[in-house]
């Protein structure tokens, strides 16, 4: 049995590496995230083993992977280091200028690179010391998950159907419009809704397992199908593929419009009566009250919410 003189050697940066490091599975992750130093981190990492007596996390195929006594420690860290952050909330005003915090938002890629660009600008104006970081979305990311252990602070999604746990605010909506090469046999013309249908579609992947989204969602409640000929994983390489091939995409028309603009391409109205794609933001009620979080919320807003 370990002595209480060793589990009083815990302290907050302890517990903050031990988080990190259950959540990244990874020392160099972990590093990155603490902005830390390797070396500091592995340091830590030996040091929470002799004092929990486990190894915590050990070496795998793709990484590390926690013990059952490390996945054990994790929502008790998690739960410990909410509270601290809750105390500091109340005693520490929040100054961008001066903060250091590291803002980690989700995003699909179809949102528009101008508006990710101008949202980073803002921050750097605001916050010169803080890291603004942009993780992509897939089929295989828990973004719930990643919210509520602190690996994700935001995330900006479009889905039917968000998750009623998390907090949400309501962004911007976007039509739907379709996207073709100048030179597709399609553009010169008015679709129909045949013509629509029967043309060669390229589609994304899903970023959720399980979750259709608006476009394939309206189309199986009309009992419509598309000629899906790929799928393709990313919004930002479909522009390119277009160019080399008769194919048209459905997209919102923000996006459309940014790359009509760099492109030889066109967008074409669709013959279908799409509802509009809702763009919002999703958080966790851990950051609910946060200073810093509530102003990286405001300041999303203020760039992607019209006027």
């Amino acid at each position: 049995m370990r002595s209480s003189n060793t589990w009083e050697s815990l302290d907050v940066p302890l517990l903050q590496v031990l988080h990190a490091l259950l959540t990244e599975r990874s020392v160099s992750n972990a590093a990155r995230r603490l902005k830390q130093s390797q070396p500091a981190v592995s340091a830590s990492l030996r040091r929470l083993r002799e004092i929990t007596g486990d190894q915590l996390l050990v070496r795998s195929r793709n990484g590390m992977t926690p013990t059952e006594r490390g996945m054990a420690l994790l929502d008790p860290v998690t739960e410990v280091l909410n509270q601290i952050q809750r105390i500091g909330i109340q005693q520490i005003h929040f100054d961008p200028a001066e903060t250091r915090q590291v803002f980690n938002l989700a995003t699909p890629d179809y949102l528009s690179a101008i508006d990710l660009g101008e949202i980073m600008r803002r921050v750097r104006a605001e916050a010169p010391h803080c890291t603004f970081a942009i993780h992509s979305l897939g089929p295989d990311f828990d973004y719930a998950a990643a919210l509520e252990s602190g690996m994700l602070d935001i995330v900006i999604a479009n889905w039917p159907q968000p998750p009623e746990h998390l907090r949400m605010t309501p962004l911007f909506e976007d039509d739907v419009v379709c996207l073709m090469r100048k030179k597709h046999p399609l553009a010169e013309t008015t679709l129909t809704l045949e013509s629509y249908l029967s043309a060669e579609h390229l589609v994304p992947t899903p970023y959720t397992v399980g979750q259709r989204g608006v476009i394939d969602l309206h189309l199986a409640r009309e009992r419509l199908k598309r000629n899906i000929v790929g799928y393709v994983p990313y919004f930002s390489i479909v522009p390119y593929m277009l160019l080399q091939m008769n194919a048209v995409f459905s997209l919102p028309r923000s996006f459309a419009k940014h790359y009509c603009s760099l492109m030889p391409l066109k967008t074409s109205e669709i013959p279908i009566d799409f509802p509009k794609i809702p763009f919002y933001m999703l958080w966790h009620e851990r950051v609910h009250h946060s200073d810093e979080h509530r102003w990286f919320r405001e300041l999303i807003v203020s760039v992607l919410r019209p006027s």
